[in-house]
């Protein structure tokens, strides 16, 4: 499958051209990938903000803690469906299923994760993840107690929100920059 379209509609430095810090992050996701994940190319457009996105984006996922990188993922893929980004729901589907090692769980959790074979507790957690990015002026006491009542604790609850809100702004500039997912996405994880 080649590249029909531009992977956004800003330019795209040349590797080369990039500050040394970004371009060695880049090619260390290369070795490690086989392939440059577009929004790294995408983002690098900015040095300050490429930096600042990725620092919060490790903050949030590469952490130890209650919830699993599983998980984390889980949240990423219900919420970008819930902002119709197309990016994100297909690029961390594709991190989601390796995670999981379940080929099936991606394409359940984007489309109806309520559907999804996925736990009680994962649901409570997908539920408060939508609340965050649909409605979070209306999150109140209630919604920490069910999330209690699972097991979640309040640095989990923080971790939930955080994932839910900085993948709100991760979604939205995907879209606003016609951001593309690489086509290696569309198969990692399924066989």
């Amino acid at each position: 499958m080649t590249e029909a379209h531009p992977i956004s509609r800003f330019p795209i430095p040349d590797l080369a051209d990039m500050p040394e810090d970004i371009r060695n992050r880049i090619l260390a996701v290369q070795e490690k990938s086989g392939f440059i994940p577009n929004v790294f190319l995408v983002l690098a457009h900015r040095p300050d903000e490429f930096r600042a996105f990725f620092a919060y984006h490790d903050a949030l996922m590469e952490k130890p803690g209650n919830l699993s990188k599983a998980e984390r993922e889980m949240i990423v893929v219900a919420t970008s469906n819930l902002n119709q980004c197309q990016y994100c729901v297909v690029a961390h589907g594709a991190i989601l299923r390796i995670r999981a090692k379940n080929p099936l769980i991606a394409d359940q959790v984007a489309i109806n994760y309520r559907k999804a074979d996925i736990s009680q507790r994962q649901k409570a957690m997908l539920d408060f993840a939508v609340k965050v990015s649909r409605s979070a002026e209306t999150v109140g006491e209630a919604d920490f107690d069910v999330l209690r009542s699972h097991g979640f604790d309040e640095e989990d609850i923080w971790d939930i929100a955080g994932i839910a809100a900085f993948f709100g702004l991760s979604n939205r500039m995907a879209n606003v920059t016609g951001m593309r997912p690489n086509a290696e996405f569309y198969s990692m994880g399924r066989g």
